[in-house]
């Protein structure tokens, strides 16, 4: 059996090492962190999601606390119309055979977070800031910041948008700042009035800005967050905000929408970031995965989906009969069965966001138009090809109308 190298412990890496061990190998996961832990608000989960966490074997425990919410709203965000309705209950979970699901991140990392600490074979280590590695024939060893170094039969960079693995072994600088500010917050359900506490995803569209809120934990806590298209030059992540200050950055909302952005406190910044997909996710006996292969940007809400599917096509394929001089040529074949899904969506992700949730005028119109005319079974079609992935190696997607 392999050792293999797993750098970040976020959820990806959390993933990954569980799918690889599960594989019969030994993981040493290395987190540059002083502690294990996940930071962010809420998180959306499609079916393609709880498939990976199924097959993980943490499906049922990241469900305890999810909100298994019944539609996702598309609003009008000046005139407060609804646009569009996906219902995501009867029809929908019978055709993808799963839940489309909310929760808090600490309530997805932590069971995945649980699993690695029970799993005889996994190694996590905190405060282990990888800053490069070499590889030869015998094994690949990752390079820390404190002047040590851990060898083992492959490396999996699993270490966020600004990874240092893909610095090395892709060299493409620093992520692509698409322009957007993104505010969130997360309240107290009690805070909230109840004519506002829906069980949906809406998201309000506005010109040149938009924004997302539904419920977290289990339905204690609702999740905000508004984004501008404010030309954002410089990245930024997670900087406290004054209250007033996201109050004036949404002029023109209509009244249910104001009375939602006025819920929130305790506000924090991020500006937007991703990178354009590349060809390149392997170096001999190195390999990218989640965002520091593919990071996109938050509008399909599949970034962590999308680490998840990683994490089990990768640890299936490194399975426990294959030696250890198939390491080089499976994390290959890893790379080529997930680039074109990870590039498109990718692509999708910022179409999304300037052709659907930030249009004005007349194109916003247009736009309403389009998808108001949409069934629920059209619906459902365009996002089979997101929502329908199994990490099985196939589609979920039945025949259910």
């Amino acid at each position: 059996m392999a050792r293999i190298i797993v750098a970040g412990g976020g959820i990806g890496g959390l993933a990954a090492a569980l799918s690889i061990e599960r594989q019969g190998h030994d993981v040493v996961v290395l987190e540059r962190r002083r502690a294990f832990e996940e930071l962010g608000a809420g998180i959306q989960l499609g079916p393609n999601a709880f498939w990976a966490l199924d097959r993980l074997g943490v499906g049922a425990d990241v469900r305890d606390n999810a909100v298994f919410i019944d539609e996702l709203r598309f609003m009008d965000g000046t005139s407060g119309g609804c646009v569009a309705r996906m219902p995501l209950t009867e029809h929908y979970r019978a055709r993808f055979r799963n839940p489309y699901a909310v929760v808090h991140r600490g309530d997805l990392y932590e069971p995945l977070l649980r699993a690695c600490r029970a799993a005889s074979r996994v190694e996590l280590v905190a405060g282990a800031s990888v800053t490069g590695y070499a590889q030869d024939a015998a094994g690949v060893t990752a390079a820390l910041a404190d002047g040590t170094s851990v060898t083992g039969d492959a490396l999996i960079g699993a270490d966020g948008i600004r990874s240092v693995v893909r610095a090395q072994l892709v060299g493409d600088g620093e992520p692509r700042v698409s322009g957007h500010t993104i505010y969130r917050s997360v309240i107290p359900m009690e805070k909230v009035p109840e004519d506002l506490r829906w069980n949906a995803v809406t998201l309000w569209a506005g010109p040149a800005w938009h924004f997302v809120h539904y419920p977290i934990g289990g339905g204690k806590y609702l999740n905000l967050a508004a984004t501008r298209d404010d030309g954002a030059t410089v990245a930024v992540a997670g900087e406290p905000v004054e209250r007033a200050h996201v109050l004036t950055e949404f002029p023109g909302l209509g009244d249910t929408t104001r009375r939602l952005l006025e819920l929130g406190e305790d506000w924090r910044t991020w500006v937007l970031c991703d990178r354009d997909a590349v060809d390149d996710w392997t170096d001999g006996r190195v390999a990218l995965l989640g965002d520091a292969a593919h990071p996109m940007l938050q509008y399909a809400a599949q970034g962590a989906c999308m680490a998840l599917e990683d994490a089990v096509v990768l640890g299936e394929l490194l399975d426990r009969d294959a030696g250890l001089d198939a390491l080089v040529p499976r994390l290959e074949k890893y790379a080529a069965e997930r680039h074109d899904r990870t590039a498109k969506a990718q692509l999708v992700a910022r179409e999304m966001g300037t052709q659907l949730y930030h249009p004005a005028d007349d194109e916003a119109t247009a736009r309403n138009a389009m998808l108001s005319a949409f069934s629920e079974t059209d619906l459902h079609d365009k996002v089979e090809w997101l929502h329908g992935f199994s990490p099985s190696g196939g589609f979920t997607g039945g025949a259910v109308r």
